[in-house]
Protein backbone atom coordinates (compact mmCIF):
# COMPACT_ATOMS: atom_id res chain seq x y z
CA UNK A 1 0.00 0.00 0.00
CA UNK A 2 3.13 2.32 0.88
CA UNK A 3 5.12 1.21 -2.02
CA UNK A 4 3.23 4.29 -4.62
CA UNK A 5 4.63 6.69 -2.48
CA UNK A 6 8.01 5.35 -1.33
CA UNK A 7 8.90 4.77 -5.48
CA UNK A 8 7.49 8.28 -6.41
CA UNK A 9 5.03 6.71 -8.44
CA UNK A 10 2.34 9.18 -7.37
CA UNK A 11 1.90 12.53 -6.76
CA UNK A 12 2.13 13.19 -3.08
CA UNK A 13 0.41 16.81 -3.47
CA UNK A 14 2.79 18.38 -0.92
CA UNK A 15 2.50 16.39 1.98
CA UNK A 16 5.69 14.73 2.87
CA UNK A 17 5.28 10.98 4.71
CA UNK A 18 7.42 9.36 7.04
CA UNK A 19 7.09 5.20 6.87
CA UNK A 20 6.73 4.28 10.57
CA UNK A 21 7.83 0.49 11.35
CA UNK A 22 5.87 -0.77 14.11
CA UNK A 23 3.69 -3.54 15.14
CA UNK A 24 0.24 -3.17 15.41
CA UNK A 25 0.27 -3.27 19.31
CA UNK A 26 2.36 -0.63 19.69
CA UNK A 27 0.24 1.21 16.85
CA UNK A 28 -2.57 1.00 18.55
CA UNK A 29 -1.13 1.98 22.05
CA UNK A 30 0.25 5.04 20.27
CA UNK A 31 -2.83 5.99 18.75
CA UNK A 32 -4.47 6.23 22.30
CA UNK A 33 -1.86 9.05 22.19
CA UNK A 34 -2.67 10.61 18.74
CA UNK A 35 1.00 10.30 18.29
CA UNK A 36 1.22 9.82 14.44
CA UNK A 37 -0.94 11.77 11.87
CA UNK A 38 -1.92 8.59 9.68
CA UNK A 39 -1.71 4.99 11.05
CA UNK A 40 -2.43 1.48 10.82
CA UNK A 41 -5.01 0.41 13.80
CA UNK A 42 -6.59 -2.74 14.57
CA UNK A 43 -10.51 -2.31 14.36
CA UNK A 44 -11.13 -2.93 17.65
CA UNK A 45 -9.32 0.21 18.51
CA UNK A 46 -11.05 2.42 16.72
CA UNK A 47 -13.55 2.81 20.12
CA UNK A 48 -11.04 3.79 22.00
CA UNK A 49 -9.32 6.68 19.90
CA UNK A 50 -12.67 7.58 17.88
CA UNK A 51 -12.53 11.11 19.54
CA UNK A 52 -8.87 11.57 18.26
CA UNK A 53 -9.24 9.81 14.67
CA UNK A 54 -11.25 9.05 11.66
CA UNK A 55 -11.33 6.35 9.46
CA UNK A 56 -9.77 6.03 5.95
CA UNK A 57 -12.52 4.54 3.51
CA UNK A 58 -9.37 2.61 2.16
CA UNK A 59 -6.66 0.46 3.34
CA UNK A 60 -8.25 -1.93 5.53
CA UNK A 61 -7.34 -5.87 6.24
CA UNK A 62 -10.29 -7.90 5.27
CA UNK A 63 -10.59 -11.52 5.42
CA UNK A 64 -13.20 -13.28 3.53
CA UNK A 65 -13.27 -16.89 5.08
CA UNK A 66 -9.99 -16.81 6.70
CA UNK A 67 -8.54 -14.72 9.43
CA UNK A 68 -6.83 -14.54 12.78
CA UNK A 69 -6.33 -18.44 13.70
CA UNK A 70 -6.14 -20.18 17.41
CA UNK A 71 -3.91 -23.18 17.41
CA UNK A 72 -2.30 -25.73 19.39
CA UNK A 73 -0.10 -29.18 19.55
CA UNK A 74 -2.90 -31.32 20.21
CA UNK A 75 -6.64 -31.25 18.98
CA UNK A 76 -8.72 -29.06 21.33
CA UNK A 77 -12.06 -28.39 21.43
CA UNK A 78 -14.40 -25.30 21.52
CA UNK A 79 -14.72 -26.12 25.36
CA UNK A 80 -11.42 -26.49 25.54
CA UNK A 81 -10.23 -22.50 24.77
CA UNK A 82 -12.47 -21.27 28.02
CA UNK A 83 -10.38 -23.84 30.07
CA UNK A 84 -6.65 -23.21 29.15
CA UNK A 85 -4.50 -19.91 28.83
CA UNK A 86 -4.24 -18.60 25.49
CA UNK A 87 -1.29 -16.40 24.03
CA UNK A 88 -2.45 -13.52 22.34
CA UNK A 89 -1.34 -11.22 20.29
CA UNK A 90 -2.64 -7.77 22.06
CA UNK A 91 -5.67 -7.28 23.99
CA UNK A 92 -6.21 -4.31 21.57
CA UNK A 93 -6.22 -6.24 18.69
CA UNK A 94 -9.28 -7.13 16.34
CA UNK A 95 -8.42 -11.20 17.00
CA UNK A 96 -8.51 -10.51 20.59
CA UNK A 97 -11.95 -9.19 19.77
CA UNK A 98 -13.59 -11.49 17.77
CA UNK A 99 -11.86 -14.63 20.16
CA UNK A 100 -14.18 -13.22 22.66
CA UNK A 101 -17.14 -12.85 20.59
CA UNK A 102 -16.46 -16.36 19.55
CA UNK A 103 -15.91 -18.18 23.10
CA UNK A 104 -18.92 -16.15 24.15
CA UNK A 105 -17.25 -15.42 27.84
CA UNK A 106 -14.51 -14.37 29.66
CA UNK A 107 -11.33 -16.59 29.09
CA UNK A 108 -7.83 -16.86 30.19
CA UNK A 109 -5.29 -15.40 28.10
CA UNK A 110 -1.55 -13.78 28.19
CA UNK A 111 0.05 -10.87 25.83
CA UNK A 112 2.70 -12.05 23.53
CA UNK A 113 4.66 -10.37 20.94
CA UNK A 114 2.50 -12.30 17.86
CA UNK A 115 5.67 -13.28 16.55
CA UNK A 116 6.59 -15.45 19.68
CA UNK A 117 3.60 -16.71 20.15
CA UNK A 118 3.82 -20.11 17.57
CA UNK A 119 7.21 -20.83 19.69
CA UNK A 120 5.85 -20.71 22.92
CA UNK A 121 3.05 -22.84 21.73
CA UNK A 122 5.75 -25.26 20.33
CA UNK A 123 7.95 -25.20 23.63
CA UNK A 124 4.54 -25.94 25.70
CA UNK A 125 4.46 -22.47 27.35
CA UNK A 126 1.09 -21.75 25.79
CA UNK A 127 -1.16 -24.63 25.32
CA UNK A 128 -3.10 -22.33 22.67
CA UNK A 129 -2.01 -18.97 20.56
CA UNK A 130 -4.13 -16.81 18.63
CA UNK A 131 -2.16 -16.23 15.09
CA UNK A 132 -2.01 -13.09 13.16
CA UNK A 133 -0.12 -11.95 10.33
CA UNK A 134 2.05 -14.80 8.07
CA UNK A 135 1.80 -17.01 11.50
CA UNK A 136 -1.85 -17.80 9.69
CA UNK A 137 0.05 -19.55 7.04
CA UNK A 138 3.08 -20.99 8.49
CA UNK A 139 1.25 -22.89 11.45
CA UNK A 140 0.93 -26.20 9.51
CA UNK A 141 4.24 -26.87 8.56
CA UNK A 142 5.73 -26.50 12.02
CA UNK A 143 3.59 -29.31 13.40
CA UNK A 144 0.73 -27.23 15.20
CA UNK A 145 -3.24 -27.75 15.04
CA UNK A 146 -6.10 -25.57 13.91
CA UNK A 147 -8.82 -25.13 16.51
CA UNK A 148 -10.42 -22.53 14.97
CA UNK A 149 -10.17 -20.16 12.03
CA UNK A 150 -12.14 -16.81 13.45
CA UNK A 151 -12.52 -15.33 9.83
CA UNK A 152 -14.60 -18.32 9.07
CA UNK A 153 -16.75 -18.76 11.80
CA UNK A 154 -17.36 -14.66 10.89
CA UNK A 155 -18.09 -15.22 7.83
CA UNK A 156 -20.36 -18.67 8.88
CA UNK A 157 -21.98 -16.41 11.65
CA UNK A 158 -22.38 -12.95 9.77
CA UNK A 159 -21.87 -14.03 5.90
CA UNK A 160 -19.68 -10.68 5.75
CA UNK A 161 -15.89 -10.31 5.76
CA UNK A 162 -13.89 -10.00 8.66
CA UNK A 163 -12.25 -6.73 9.07
CA UNK A 164 -8.69 -6.36 10.98
CA UNK A 165 -6.43 -3.29 10.46
CA UNK A 166 -7.72 -0.39 9.32
CA UNK A 167 -5.72 3.21 8.40
CA UNK A 168 -7.20 6.57 10.25
CA UNK A 169 -6.25 9.71 9.75
CA UNK A 170 -5.96 12.33 13.39
CA UNK A 171 -9.49 15.01 13.05
CA UNK A 172 -6.86 17.71 13.66
CA UNK A 173 -5.73 17.94 10.43
CA UNK A 174 -8.59 19.66 9.46
CA UNK A 175 -11.68 19.53 7.48
CA UNK A 176 -10.04 20.80 4.10
CA UNK A 177 -6.88 18.78 4.45
CA UNK A 178 -8.18 15.11 5.28
CA UNK A 179 -9.96 14.64 1.90
CA UNK A 180 -7.31 15.15 -0.28
CA UNK A 181 -4.99 13.36 1.64
CA UNK A 182 -7.28 10.76 2.12
CA UNK A 183 -6.92 10.72 -2.08
CA UNK A 184 -3.09 10.45 -2.17
CA UNK A 185 -3.03 7.27 0.09
CA UNK A 186 -5.61 5.87 -2.19
CA UNK A 187 -4.03 7.00 -5.40
CA UNK A 188 -1.16 4.64 -3.49
CA UNK A 189 -3.01 1.70 -3.13
CA UNK A 190 -3.86 1.56 -6.20
CA UNK A 191 -0.56 2.09 -8.01
CA UNK A 192 0.36 -1.02 -5.87
CA UNK A 193 -2.34 -2.65 -7.09
CA UNK A 194 -1.43 -2.34 -10.61
CA UNK A 195 1.93 -2.96 -10.04
CA UNK A 196 1.97 -5.67 -7.88
CA UNK A 197 5.34 -7.39 -8.66
CA UNK A 198 7.35 -4.23 -8.43
CA UNK A 199 5.24 -2.83 -4.78
CA UNK A 200 5.57 -6.78 -3.78
CA UNK A 201 9.22 -6.76 -4.39
CA UNK A 202 9.53 -3.52 -2.36
CA UNK A 203 7.39 -5.25 0.42
CA UNK A 204 9.62 -8.14 0.83
CA UNK A 205 12.32 -6.58 2.59
CA UNK A 206 9.51 -6.21 5.49
CA UNK A 207 8.49 -9.42 5.28
CA UNK A 208 10.25 -11.16 8.08
CA UNK A 209 11.94 -13.75 6.31
CA UNK A 210 8.46 -14.68 4.13
CA UNK A 211 9.43 -16.20 0.81
CA UNK A 212 8.29 -14.69 -2.53
CA UNK A 213 5.46 -17.43 -2.76
CA UNK A 214 3.80 -16.93 0.46
CA UNK A 215 4.08 -13.12 0.64
CA UNK A 216 2.49 -13.12 -2.66
CA UNK A 217 -0.47 -15.52 -0.52
CA UNK A 218 -0.33 -13.31 2.00
CA UNK A 219 -0.81 -9.99 0.25
CA UNK A 220 -3.69 -11.41 -1.76
CA UNK A 221 -5.80 -12.47 1.02
CA UNK A 222 -5.67 -8.76 2.13
CA UNK A 223 -4.66 -6.20 -0.57
CA UNK A 224 -7.61 -6.24 -2.45
CA UNK A 225 -10.68 -4.67 -3.73
CA UNK A 226 -11.91 -3.66 -0.22
CA UNK A 227 -8.41 -2.44 0.70
CA UNK A 228 -8.84 -0.04 -2.11
CA UNK A 229 -12.67 0.80 -1.12
CA UNK A 230 -15.16 -0.42 1.77
CA UNK A 231 -17.77 -0.32 -0.48
CA UNK A 232 -21.06 -1.36 1.67
CA UNK A 233 -19.94 -4.86 2.37
CA UNK A 234 -16.78 -3.31 3.96
CA UNK A 235 -18.67 -0.29 5.77
CA UNK A 236 -21.81 -3.28 6.75
CA UNK A 237 -18.43 -5.90 8.12
CA UNK A 238 -17.25 -2.76 10.60
CA UNK A 239 -20.58 -1.65 11.67
CA UNK A 240 -21.36 -4.95 12.82
CA UNK A 241 -18.41 -6.02 14.34
CA UNK A 242 -18.01 -3.05 16.64
CA UNK A 243 -21.79 -3.62 17.24
CA UNK A 244 -21.40 -6.72 18.73
CA UNK A 245 -18.54 -5.73 20.89
CA UNK A 246 -20.29 -2.76 22.12
CA UNK A 247 -22.86 -5.09 22.57
CA UNK A 248 -20.46 -7.63 24.52
CA UNK A 249 -19.48 -4.55 26.94
CA UNK A 250 -15.84 -4.71 24.95
CA UNK A 251 -15.56 -0.70 24.66
CA UNK A 252 -16.14 1.89 27.53
CA UNK A 253 -18.51 3.77 25.19
CA UNK A 254 -20.63 3.87 22.43
CA UNK A 255 -19.20 4.01 19.21
CA UNK A 256 -19.76 6.32 15.71
CA UNK A 257 -18.22 4.88 13.05
CA UNK A 258 -17.10 7.46 11.07
CA UNK A 259 -15.19 8.21 7.55
CA UNK A 260 -13.17 10.50 5.94
CA UNK A 261 -15.10 11.71 3.23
Amino acid sequence: MFWGLAAKRVDARGFEFEHVLEGIQILNEWAVEGRLEVTAISLHTYPFVQDKYVILPHGASMGSGYGPVVVSKRPLEKSDLSEIEIAVPGRMTTAFLTLGLYLGSEFRFREVPFDQIMEQVEDGRAEAGLLIHEGQLTYERRGLERVVDLGEWWLLETGLPLPLGINVARRDLGDDVLPELSDVLRDSIRAGLANREEALEYALQFGRGLSTELADKFVGMYVNELTEDYGEEGRQAVAELLRRGEEAGAFERPVLVEFVD
